[in-house]
């Protein structure tokens, strides 16, 4: 068997990992690559493959960095099924449309500024993706192939979010590979904590926070606190979200806050029509949620909630937020700032001292976001260098991805060390630390992968 990382090895993004397996060859996954201008160059380059060979393609969830490159892969000849959870194919059908149409939007901004912009793909082509595919409920075995046999388990991520565990019959033998998706937080609200995995031959393991453990998340909740009684009466407070699990999860928090009396009443602006949609989803799979998300979406049913949410759906009512001057949350997407409504709002408000960004989720290399997080003095959105004097804060306790210690209490569930585990998903020092945890703790052997290396398994 011949394993090749296509992506997301040694860095966190496009995720792609191709199988080849006596006449059956597929793909775990088929990422877009995000953050700085030469990761995303990736996205134009060549597959490693040739599409039209591929048998099938397992998704583990519906993040643009594990899903967005199924269009391109379609555009170039892939036909056969992309296998996925239902709630996974729902959301695919928000943002793989989206991520084209904002692409050729870009594209035509570009050709009217004299400026060179090239779609990855098009809409057509993201239609084309979602015909191919192929809902399947967790924990029910399926068989993509002759002598092969997958079950998807709830990885604790966002909504949909699977762990796919492939057994293969090869030479007389069976062997498992489990590649882990991205794991969750155990412990958080709305979704149900990853699903302990016992055994592997060989495991590909994400190692986003491999490198240090989230604060409490009392902690957290604290911080943010004190950031909107600071923010809120003083000036506009943005809030750059991820519009699959971010937002449903900051909102949660918002709604405990206040009916704990911790923050009075508030006034929130969604402003993302994808975000609003993907809200409609999840309401459809009440069942992936815990027991807490459960009381707390019927308590928020019944009106009794002191958060007043306003779902900005045109582009003229988000144009008219700019016009707030205080007193006000607005959430936006994308969630590292590079693209969606976020940008306008930052264009408009980082140069007032008396705004207020607040960062949750994870900011890549080379991102607007990452360059938030570091202090820079000027960013450049939209062609226009914006003076940075907003108060940023960044909040590290509300990640969907699990950090060290998590990831290291999942990996204790496993009977016997896999005999190859592949650290994935994760910048080169917190892989690393990663891979010295698991030594140090459960005497495991790790592969730190390089992009495009392959292995014999």
């Amino acid at each position: 068997m011949k394993l090749t990382f296509c992506g997301a090895a040694g860095q966190v993004t496009g995720s792609s990992f191709l199988f080849e397996t006596g006449s059956t060859r597929f793909l775990v996954d088929c990422g877009l690559f995000q953050g700085s201008r030469t990761t995303r160059a990736q996205n134009y380059a060549a597959f490693a493959f040739n599409p039209k060979q591929l048998d099938f393609v397992i998704l583990t969830h519906a993040h643009l960095d594990h899903s967005g490159l199924l269009p391109r892969l379609c555009a170039y000849g892939f036909s056969g099924p992309i296998y996925t959870t239902p709630a996974t194919r729902d959301l695919l059908g928000v943002l793989l449309p989206d991520s084209a149409y904002l692409q050729e939007v870009e594209a035509e901004r570009a050709a009217r500024h004299g400026r060179e912009f090239t779609a990855v793909y098009s809409l057509q082509d993201a239609h084309a993706a979602l015909k191919l595919v192929r809902a399947v409920p967790y924990d029910v075995p399926f068989e993509p192939a002759p002598r092969m046999r997958v079950l998807l388990r709830d990885a604790g991520h966002i909504l949909g979010s699977a762990i796919a565990e492939i057994s293969i019959e090869e030479a007389h033998r069976t062997r498992k590979i489990v590649a882990s998706g991205d794991l969750g937080q155990p412990g958080r609200p709305i979704l149900r904590d990853p699903t302990p995995v016992t055994e592997a031959d060989v495991l590909l393991l994400e190692s986003t926070y491999g490198n240090r453990d989230h604060k409490p998340l009392d902690r957290t909740l604290d911080e943010l606190v004190t950031a909107l009684q600071r923010g809120f009466d003083r000036g506009v407070v943005l809030v750059p979200a991820f519009a699959v699990g971010r937002t449903q999860e900051f909102l949660y928090y918002l709604n405990q806050l206040t009916r704990e009396g911790r923050l009075g009443e508030l006034n929130v602006f969604l402003d993302s029509p994808m975000a609003s949609e993907v809200m409609r989803i999840t309401a459809r799979h009440f069942e992936l949620f815990d027991e807490e998300a459960r009381r707390a979406a019927q308590l928020h049913a019944s009106g009794r909630s002191a958060v007043r949410l306003s779902v900005t759906e045109s582009v003229r009512d988000s144009m008219a937020l700019n016009r707030l001057q205080s007193s006000a949350i607005i959430v936006a997407g994308s969630g590292m700032c590079d693209g969606g409504r976020i940008r306008h709002h930052l264009r408009h408000h980082l140069s007032n001292p008396r705004t207020t960004v607040i960062i949750i989720g994870y900011q890549a290399a080379g991102t607007l976001g990452r360059r938030l997080v570091d202090r820079a003095a000027t960013v450049r959105i939209m062609g226009e260098d914006v003076p940075v004097r907003a108060e940023i804060v960044t909040l590290g306790g509300f990640s969907a991805h699990a950090d060290q210690s998590a990831l290291v209490a999942w990996a204790r569930n496993f009977a016997r060390p896999p005999a190859n585990v592949y650290l994935v998903h994760g910048e080169p020092g917190s892989a690393a630390a990663l891979g010295e945890r698991l030594a140090k703790d459960l005497g495991w052997r790790t592969h730190l992968p390089g992009q495009g290396e392959s292995v014999e398994i």
